[in-house]
């Protein structure tokens, strides 16, 4: 007579436990700031965020671009925001883009970053992602920053300043959002114009 329990009794085979990644969302997102200069004290202002360690990293004044913006309206604002330091953009230094995950998203992100001149205004940590403002000498900066892509932007940065060129604002609307730059930019400031007699 046949066993009513349907139970075989050999073992069970055991069932494939095959663990599927969680396929994350791409998206894209754009910023833009920069390097603003005292070009009199021949100094930048630089911002320090605390990481998830509580590690104070400094890094470049930049934010989203916002709908209706120019890469240079938004760097402007972003400057004037996180520092507390109004400018004008002199000319674009390059752009970086890189890679990160942010909760379910995986997000590919550009910032375009500019050379700026400091008109006015005083050093504020008030944004509230900001933990301190500061200006440093420019040739403090490759040992202040945390990043080496913005490193890089700052050496380019003295080179230009160092070497000959007229310079001038970049025109409105020269870079708007979505635009890439590159660090191959041609040279062309010239120091009596930007106020720098010189750079280290």
């Amino acid at each position: 007579m046949p066993h009513s329990s349907g139970r075989s009794g050999g073992p069970k085979p055991r069932r494939r436990s095959r663990r599927r990644g969680r396929r994350l969302k791409t998206v894209d997102e754009t910023s833009a700031g920069g390097l603003v200069l005292d070009a009199p004290h021949r100094a930048a202002a630089i911002i320090g965020r605390l990481d998830r360690r509580g590690r104070l990293l400094w890094s470049l004044p930049k934010g989203h671009i916002e709908a209706g913006e120019t890469a240079e309206q938004t760097a402007v604002r972003e400057v004037a925001e996180e520092t507390g330091i109004h400018s004008r953009v002199l000319r674009p230094l390059g752009s970086i883009d890189y890679w990160f995950v942010a909760e379910d998203r995986r997000v590919h992100k550009t910032v375009h970053h500019f050379l700026l001149e400091a008109l006015g205004g005083e050093l504020s940590d008030e944004d509230v992602e900001v933990t301190e403002v500061a200006w440093v000498p420019l040739g403090e900066l490759d040992e202040r920053l945390a990043y080496a892509d913005e490193r890089r932007l700052v050496r380019r940065a003295v080179e230009l300043l160092a070497g000959p060129g007229p310079v001038g604002p970049v025109r409105a609307g020269a870079n708007r959002a979505g635009a890439r730059r590159t660090a191959s930019d041609p040279a062309g400031l010239d120091l009596a114009d930007a106020g720098v007699d010189g750079a280290e």
